[in-house]
C-alpha cells in the first residue's frame, strides 16, 4: 500500500501565498510523475501542475507564472508554491503520484486525501 499525505492548506487573503506539501510513503520502489489537481463542488477535478522525475514541469494556464512545483526525490515529496493567490484558486487540492511498488510491477496512480485552500477577497 502507498499513502500520500498532504499538508499546508488553509485560509489566505487574495494576493497571499501558500505552500502545499505531499509526502508519499509505504511500498515504494520508484515514483514517476507527481502532480497537483484541484476540485470545486460541481466541477471536474483539474490538473494544476505536474513534474516528472527529471524536473520537467507543466502548469495549467490559469496558474502559470504564479505557482511553482518542485519535488524532493530522496524524500518522495512534492511541493506546490502558490503565490499571488486569487479567490478563484479556492478549491480542494489533491496530490497525485505514479508509483511502482516493485521493480517488475506496473505503475499505479495514487491520490492524497485532499487539502482545502480558501482565498478570501
Amino acid at each position: 500500500q502507498v499513502q500520500l499525505v498532504e499538508s499546508g492548506g488553509g485560509l489566505v487573503q487574495a494576493g497571499g501565498s501558500l505552500r502545499l506539501s505531499c509526502a508519499a510513503s509505504g511500498s515504494i520502489f520508484s515514483i514517476g510523475a507527481m502532480g497537483w489537481y484541484r476540485q470545486v463542488p460541481g466541477k471536474q477535478r483539474e490538473l494544476v501542475a505536474a513534474i516528472t522525475t527529471d524536473g520537467s514541469t507543466n502548469f495549467a494556464d490559469s496558474v502559470n507564472g504564479r505557482f511553482t512545483i518542485s519535488r524532493d526525490n530522496a524524500k518522495n515529496t512534492v511541493f506546490l508554491q502558490m503565490n499571488s493567490l486569487k479567490p478563484e484558486d479556492t478549491a480542494v487540492y489533491y496530490c497525485n503520484a505514479a508509483v511502482r511498488s516493485t521493480a517488475w510491477g506496473l505503475s499505479h496512480a495514487y491520490w492524497g486525501q485532499g487539502t482545502q485552500v480558501t482565498v478570501s477577497s
